[in-house]
This record gives structure tokens, C-alpha cells and sequence, in this order.
């Protein structure tokens, strides 16, 4: 939601962050003149800032119905050129910023990308639609008919500095070269990239297209031939979703997933510049901060933790509150709150650093919380139940907005957001997928079928375009978000119920976790399983996320431990033990017995009431309930305690 102004040279962040916006920045844009900066955003808004102190200018530019995702300057500095979600071109007035004439419309799917030709005359898109239109800057009129060659969406448009040529980027994984005055293509498609093509520019002298993909890299091209030059430039361990080149033509500048800028020098191509334990019972859920520093897990045992990723060490104590499994945890955007959802039959929002539950319980539900959820803005919560239901609640006041979203005929137990946050994916016993509009709660198109049995985990591809799905019938499914169709066939190879999904934030790769205790690795464009089983839980992995970065994959199982893997190698970095007693119960006069009966320890009748788990008591302290953890790992009946007496 911030803007950052960095000095070329030094790679030194120029004072203060750039806020006002209240949803993610998609675009951003120097004025000709270098004094005013525009941004584009998921709010619905463009923001003018000034360059030289970083506040805003006037009021933000509103008339989109939906997320702005592309934003320029007229050469000129007269005018700001938007385009938006919406399907639609705007023109707003720079000096005024009301909007000139009606919205541009034509595009049936959203624009992309906007850029103006050189001269000013003419207004350049690219759509998902997979079309590019020129449009007439000062009438607003569709100039031609629509560019058409692609085919997949296109993400990004650029003209050459002498206005003879414009550039595409596609998902196609093409670069397009089209002649500005007839539209017709000139040679043939610039193939490399193994990804999306996301991003495009011209050198200021024209004699070289730079462009960013999903396959990580930057590439360079001959604008005359067509031929790459040299070799791709490698770092970004994540999509680049912006290239540009400075105006000296010396240096490209790459902004990527992997939440790092990069200079490059456009001659060589060279860079430039620099076991978790304390669960008592089986994991059911974890995540990953927005961060990445940190690991939550909800246990069997009523807990919530968080755990250092990178140290493994346990962060705090664990939250203790609910009076039931944690079905499942979530992390907000902003990492400040984790919300948990338990078989108490309600969610819980707690404070990150401190442990402390923020606010009341979220009532509601009347059976199992199963799944939660935060919203990509992180203003709302999403929840699925065993009452059949989907439920959304204002994060901030914990109140229910709107009415339950009911269709489901049996228990949701999955829930996700759409990274744009417009819709709400839930998967249920009825075997069924569905797809709702975040705003009014209404269904969207018919339920997705194909699995036979329990849907048990959704998630949705970072490029929106696909819906995941794991199922009791032991396959993963893949879905088109638009059309509710299936996308190929059923992903096989798990020998049990796969329990949870997870997509890689590249979109590449699918994660699944299953109850014959294994990982699996899946290519979402081929449906091929990616190596061998990731195999070292010895029960039922429960749940499975992707670190931001992609780089690593989190489990969390019955087994009651928790591991990380690296996801290019399928190694273990590290095992995370809970140390449980299992099969231990408590009897009527307050023993705590193993399986076989034998007697762990006595719990006075004050605080059998705290007895959560057989190695869980909460004793008050200082009238404060904290948890004591009792390690029973290395018990020993009778005489036979001298065997492990610590002497020291």
C-alpha cells in the first residue's frame, strides 16, 4: 500500500514511505518533468505525490469501478492516462484531476497496461482480452480495429521512441512487435521466456526491448531482428513484474515477487550492487507471516504458536484460549493479528507479539470453525463451518457483515480469497466447490463437480486464473476461475485423503498433503507430479503452506511435528517435534494414565479444569492463566526414575 523513491546510484531509500492508499500499489509513474509521482491502485484510486517531499497532491483520482492496474503520464504532463479492471481507459485532467470526457471503452476484459505514443496523439492498451487497441488521445475514439495475435492475456505495452512501433507482453509467453500505423505484426513473435511475458520497455535509443517474465528473468532483444542478446539475466528468485531502463540508457531496473529491486547493466547484463517443539498433540494447521520470519501453528492440543523460521525456536508462549482443537490459523497481511479457527465454534484474533486475544470470541457458528481466512487487504475475515456455512466478519470490530453465504449442503472445510479479494472459494462435504462474490455474498456461477467424495482444501493461483482443490477421492483437481471448468485431468498418486493444498507464490507449483503421510509437488500447467514423495511424517499431514519467498514448504501432521522443506531440493531443513503423550487420558480421580494405564502423574481438582492435553495444564500465576508444559517423554514407572535423574 506504500510508495518508495530510491536513488539510482546508491540503492538508498529516499525518506519516508508513500502512504494513502488503502489496497495493494499495481502501477507507478514519473511526470515528464520529474516533479509529481502517480500511482495506481487496488483501492480504485490514482494518487498524485509530490517527488520532492513525498505528500500527496489533491485528492485522489476516483471514477474506476475497480482495481486501477496501469497509469501514465501524456508527454506533455498535461494529461494522466489510467487503465482499470473495469475494462476501461480514463483521462484525467493532471492539473485538476477531473476526469476528461467519457471512459474509453472496448476492451471486454481488463486493461493491463496503458502507455501514449510519443507525440501525444495516441493512447496505447493491452487487455486480458488478449488484444491491444490504439485509441485517438484527444477524441477518446478506437483508432483501427483491435490488434489481435496473441493468445492469452496481455500484460504490458510499450511504444518506441520514434512512435513507429509498439510492444507487447503476453501469458502467451510471447513479445509482439506491431506497426503503430497499420497494426499489423512486423516478423515474427520474440520467443524465450518460459513463463508469462509481464513486463516490456524500449532503450531510450529503440535498438533494444528489455522484458520481465515469470520465469524469473530479464531478457534483452534486438528490436530490429528480433534475436536475443546474450543471456538472460538471473537473480530474481521470483516473477519480474516490472522492468524500465534509465534514461541514459546504461542501466535496466527490475522489480520482482522475490521483494527486491535490481539494477543491471544493460551492456554486459551483469547486476549491479549486494525441530519446532512444544505442541502437545497433532499440528492441523500452519502459515506463514506475510514476512516470511515467522511460522503459526494450530494444534490439536487447543494452542496457537509462533515459531522463528529461520531458528526454528518457539517465539513467546502458546495461546491458550480456546477450549477446543485449533482447527485452523491464519496470519494477517500485515502480520500484525493471527486468527484462529477451533472446535469451541469460534474464532479468535490475537495479537502477534504479545499472545493476547484481541477483543471477544467471534460468535456465530453453531458447529466446528474448520477453516479461516483473511481477505487480501486484510479488512475482513472469512470462515467455514460444519453448520454449512461461510461466514465474513470486520476484522477491526470482530462483527458479522451481512448474512451467512449458504448453498453448501454439508460441512465447509476449506475457505480462500481470491488474491484480488472480489471473491470467496469454499470447498465442502457435498463434494462441491463454489465460487462467491466477496461483496454480496451471492453465488457466482454453478458449483464446481468432479470429486468424489469430501473437498477438504482450496486455493487459488496468484494469477487468479485457477482453482485448486483436494479431495477425500485422493486427487487434486485443477479448475479454470472463470469458466468452473476442469483443467485437464485429476492429479493422481496420493494413496489416501489429501487433506491440504498450497500454490507456490510463482503460481508454478502445487503443494499437497495427504493422510498416507506424504508431500507431493505438482507443475500446475502439466499436472506432473515434480520429483519423488516428500516422505517423513510417519501420520496424516494435516496441512501444507509455501513460504513468501517460495523457497520453502511448511507441514504440519498428525505426528505432531512440523517440517520445513526446501522446496527446489525436497530436503529437510529443519524437524520441529511436539513432544505428545500419546494415547494418555485423564481418569475421574484425576490421574493421568499412559495407553497402557500406568500412572504419569495426580491433577489436584483446582486445576483439572486447566487440563487441556495430558502434557497441557494451565495453573494460575499471579491470577494470570498461563500454560505449564510438562515433559513426560522420558517417564519412568517405579525405581526405575534413577535412569533418568539428572543430577545436575
Amino acid at each position: 500500500m506504500t510508495i518508495r523513491i530510491w536513488d539510482a546510484e546508491s540503492g538508498v531509500s529516499i525518506g519516508e514511505p508513500l502512504k494513502g492508499h488503502t489496497r495493494i500499489v499495481l502501477s507507478v509513474s514519473y511526470s515528464p518533468d520529474g516533479r509529481h509521482i502517480i500511482s495506481g491502485s487496488d483501492d480504485q484510486t490514482i494518487r498524485m505525490w509530490d517527488a520532492g517531499t513525498g505528500t500527496s497532491v489533491g485528492k485522489p483520482l476516483e471514477g474506476h469501478t475497480r482495481g486501477v492496474a496501469s497509469v501514465a503520464y501524456s508527454p506533455d504532463g498535461r494529461h494522466i492516462i489510467s487503465g482499470s479492471y473495469d475494462n476501461t481507459v480514463r483521462i484525467w485532467n493532471a492539473e485538476t484531476g477531473t476526469i476528461v470526457d467519457v471512459p474509453l471503452e472496448g476492451h471486454t476484459g481488463c486493461v493491463s497496461s496503458v502507455a501514449y505514443s510519443p507525440d501525444g496523439q495516441h493512447i496505447i492498451s493491452g487487455s486480458h482480452d488478449n488484444t491491444i487497441r490504439i485509441w485517438n488521445a484527444e477524441t477518446g475514439a478506437a483508432v483501427g480495429k483491435p490488434l489481435e495475435g496473441h493468445t492469452n492475456w496481455v500484460r504490458a505495452v510499450a511504444c518506441s521512441p520514434n512512435g513507429w512501433h509498439i510492444i507487447s507482453g503476453s501469458d502467451d509467453r510471447t513479445i509482439r512487435i506491431w506497426d503503430a500505423d497499420t497494426g499489423v505484426v512486423v516478423g515474427d513473435p520474440l520467443r524465450g521466456h518460459a513463463d508469462y511475458v509481464l513486463s516490456v520497455a524500449y532503450t531510450p535509443d529503440g535498438r533494444h526491448i528489455i522484458s520481465g517474465s515469470g520465469d524469473n528473468t530479464i531478457r534483452i532483444w534486438n528490436a530490429e531482428t528480433g534475436a536475443a542478446v546474450g543471456e538472460p539475466l538471473e537473480g530474481h528468485t521470483n516473477w519480474v513484474w516490472a522492468v524500465a531502463c534509465s534514461p541514459n540508457g546504461r542501466h535496466i531496473v527490475s522489480a520482482s515477487g522475490d521483494k527486491a529491486i535490481r539494477t543491471w547493466d544493460a551492456k554486459t547484463g551483469a547486476a549491479v550492487g549486494k525441530p519446532l517443539e512444544w505442541h502437545t498433540q497433532g499440528v492441523l494447521s500452519v502459515a506463514y507471516s506475510e514476512s516470511g520470519r515467522h511460522i503459526i501453528s494450530g494444534s490439536h492440543d487447543n494452542t496457537i504458536r509462533i515459531w522463528n523460521a529461520e531458528t526454528g525456536a518457539a517465539v513467546g508462549e502458546s495461546f491458550v484460549g480456546h477450549t477446543g482443537a485449533v482447527r485452523a490459523v491464519a496470519c494477517s497481511p500485515n502480520g500484525r493479528h493471527i486468527i484462529s479457527g477451533s472446535d469451541d465454534r469460534t474464532i479468535r484474533i490475537w495479537d502477534t507479539e504479545t499472545g493476547v486475544v484481541v477483543g471477544d470470541p467471534l460468535q456465530g457458528h453453531d458447529h466446528y470453525v474448520l477453516s479461516v481466512a483473511y481477505t487480501p487487504d486484510g479488512r475482513h475475515i472469512i470462515s467455514g463451518s460444519g453448520d454449512k456455512t461461510i461466514r465474513i466478519w470486520n476484522a477491526e470490530t470482530g462483527a458479522a457483515v451481512g448474512k451467512p453465504l449458504e448453498g453448501h449442503t454439508n460441512w465447509v472445510r476449506a475457505v480462500a480469497c481470491s488474491p484480488n479479494g472480489w471473491h470467496i472459494i469454499s470447498g465442502s462435504d457435498d463434494r462441491t466447490i463454489r465460487i462467491w462474490d466477496a461483496d454480496t455474498g451471492v453465488v457466482v456461477g454453478d458449483p464446481l463437480r468432479g470429486h468424489a467424495d469430501y473437498v477438504l482444501s482450496v486455493a487459488c493461483t496468484p494469477d487468479e486464473r485457477h482453482i485448486i482443490s483436494g479431495s477425500r477421492d485422493q486427487t487434486i483437481r485443477i479448475w479454470d476461475a472463470k469458466t468452473g471448468a476442469a483443467v485437464g485431468t485429476p492429479l493422481e498418486g496420493h494413496t489416501a485423503t489429501v487433506r491440504a493444498v498450497a500454490c507456490s507464490p510463482d503460481g508454478r507449483r502445487i503443494a499437497s498433503g495427504s493422510d498416507d503421510g506424504t508431500i507431493r509437488i505438482w507443475d500446475v500447467a502439466t499436472g506432473a507430479v515434480v520429483g519423488e514423495p516428500l516422505k517423513v511424517h510417519t501420520e496424516p499431514v494435516r496441512s501444507v503452506a509455501y513460504s513468501a519467498s517460495g523457497r520453502h514448504i511448511i507441514s504440519g501432521s498428525d505426528d505432531t511435528t512440523i517440517q520445513i522443506w526446501n522446496a527446489d531440493t525436497d530436503a529437510v531443513v529443519s524437524r520441529h517435534h511436539q513432544g505428545c503423550t500419546e494415547g494418555a487420558q485423564q481418569d475421574s480421580e484425576g490421574w493421568v494414565r499412559d495407553s497402557e494405564g500406568g500412572l504419569l502423574y495426580w491433577v489436584s481438582p483446582d486445576y483439572r479444569g486447566g487440563l487441556h492435553s495430558p502434557a497441557l495444564l494451565t495453573i494460575p500465576v499471579t491470577s494470570r492463566l498461563r500454560p505449564a508444559s510438562l515433559d513426560v517423554e522420558d517417564f519412568a514407572f517405579g525405581t526405575s526414575w534413577i535412569q533418568i535423574f539428572n543430577n545436575s
